[in-house]
C-alpha cells in the first residue's frame, strides 16, 4: 500500500496536496522502545516537518527515556509504568498548554509506518477523528490478534453508532475541539476505546485512513488483561453506567 491511497482497494483517489492543520503536535507514548523508537521519531520529522514532537516515556526500563530526550522536542516522564492510556492523556494535556490545533498519536514499537502521516493528519479536512486502519486479513497477522480486533472494532461500533474499522490502531490524528471536550477513562489499552466511543456519542466524526500493517516488534498488549479491561468500557457503555 502507497501512503498517497486515500481509500480501500479499488477505490484510489487522486493524490492531491493538502494544506496540513497547524500547528500540530505529535504524541509518541514509549515503554521500552528503545530498538525502534528513533527511527519512528526520524520517520515522523521528515513527513511531518512542522510538528512539534512530545514523547512520554511511561516508566521505561531501558534507554528510551534518555533516546527520547535527544531525539523528541519535548519528553514527559513517568518514574513508573502507568499505560499507554495515562501516557496519551499526559500527552494530550501537554498539547492543549501549547495551542496545538490537532495532535497525532504514533505507536513507538515501529508498527506505525510515518510515510502514511501526511494522510492520516490531511484526512482532517473531512473529520474530527482520523484512524489508520491496517487490512488484517493477511498472513502475517497472527490469527488470534485478527479475530481480537475483529470482535473489537464491531463491539465499539455496535455501542458508539461510529464508523469504526479498527478500534485497537493508535495511529490517529484528534482535532484540538475533541481533546477539549473528550475525557476518556482508563490508563491502559481500553482508554483508546472509551475515547472514540465518547467521541462518537458527543457528535464528533471519525473517518478510517488505510495504512500498512507491519508486525514483528514486540507489543505490551496483553490479551487476557487488556483485552478484558476494553470489554468492561465496551459493557459499561453499553449498560449506560458511564454518563454521556
Amino acid at each position: 500500500m502507497h501512503p498517497g491511497d486515500t481509500g480501500w482497494p479499488g477505490r484510489r483517489e487522486r493524490k492531491r496536496k493538502r494544506k496540513l492543520i497547524e500547528p500540530l503536535v505529535v504524541i509518541v507514548p514509549a515503554y521500552n522502545a528503545e530498538p525502534t523508537l528513533a527511527n519512528v521519531v526520524k520517520g515522523v520529522r521528515r513527513t511531518l516537518p512542522n510538528a512539534t514532537i512530545i514523547g512520554v516515556d511511561d516508566g521505561s526500563t531501558d534507554g528510551s527515556g534518555q533516546l527520547l530526550k535527544t531525539v523528541a522536542d519535548e519528553t514527559i516522564e513517568f518514574e513508573q509504568n502507568r499505560g499507554k492510556g495515562a501516557a496519551l492523556r499526559a500527552g494530550f494535556e501537554e498539547a492543549l498548554k501549547k495551542g496545538a490545533a490537532a495532535v497525532l498519536t504514533i505507536d513507538s514499537d515501529g508498527q506505525h509506518d510515518p510515510a502514511f502521516a501526511p494522510a492520516i493528519v490531511g484526512a482532517l479536512d473531512r473529520a474530527d477523528i482520523v484512524i489508520g486502519t491496517r487490512d488484517l486479513s493477511g498472513k502475517a497477522v497472527p490469527k488470534h490478534r485478527r479475530i481480537a480486533n475483529m470482535i473489537s472494532s464491531a463491539a465499539t461500533r455496535a455501542v458508539s453508532g461510529g464508523k469504526v474499522r479498527d478500534s485497537q490502531s493508535g495511529y490517529r490524528a484528534i482535532k484540538a475541539e475533541v481533546l477539549r471536550k473528550i475525557h476518556a477513562v482508563g490508563d491502559r489499552y481500553e482508554f483508546e476505546t472509551d475515547f472514540i466511543i465518547r467521541a462518537a456519542r458527543a457528535g464528533f466524526t471519525t473517518v478510517n485512513v488505510p495504512i500498512s500493517t507491519i508486525y514483528g516488534s514486540p507489543s505490551y498488549f496483553r490479551e487476557f488483561r487488556d483485552a478484558w479491561l476494553v470489554i468492561k468500557v465496551l459493557w459499561r457503555h453499553r449498560a449506560g453506567i458511564f454518563k454521556r
